[in-house]
């Protein structure tokens, strides 16, 4: 016996996804993590917990850093959505982005996604984040490899305008 609801077997959604529109059909259950990994193959956005504990999957939706294994792909519609493969310098990778190579803040990568994209919609909210600032707004995104010294390291530096020059401006 089926639990899901026949007659509500697909939804249209339209999403606006790192710049380029998409109207897709899908699941009314399936998340905007699913739709972004299985068919838009937007990878970068990883899987960690699956209920929005561990912030791997964390992205921007309408600028705002959300858990997209918590969002449904319904709850996106009409959304513009910006993952770890749109975000751009002017020299290819993003402030951030070198910032956090620069400085070490990365290691397996599980979780670098999501804490580049939560580190940019801080600064964009606060552009003069404090450590403090920037500790509370990565909580929610955690990384079992490299500690939080580093990443908190890389992302004072992009605030304080280190990388403007190298990656364009934030």
């Amino acid at each position: 016996m089926s639990i899901i609801d026949k007659s509500f077997e697909s939804i249209i959604v339209d999403l606006e996804v790192n710049g380029k529109e998409y109207t897709l059909q899908v699941p009314p259950y399936k998340t905007l993590l699913e739709v972004l990994r299985e068919d838009l193959n937007l990878i970068g956005t990883k899987m960690g917990c699956e209920d929005g504990n561990c912030g791997v999957c964390t992205l921007l939706m309408d600028g705002m850093a959300v858990k997209s294994c918590s969002i449904l792909a319904a709850q996106a519609n009409g959304r513009k959505i910006t993952t770890i493969e749109g975000l751009e310098g002017k020299n290819d990778l993003h402030p951030l982005q070198q910032s956090f190579i620069d400085n070490f803040a990365l290691q397996c990568g599980y979780c670098t996604p999501g804490m580049i994209l939560t580190a940019k919609a801080i600064l964009d909210e606060n552009p003069n984040a404090t450590e403090d600032d920037i500790r509370e707004g990565l909580h929610g995104n955690m990384c079992r490899c490299t500690g939080y010294k580093s990443i908190v390291r890389a992302i004072e530096e992009v605030r304080d305008g280190k990388y403007k020059e190298a990656c364009g401006e934030v």
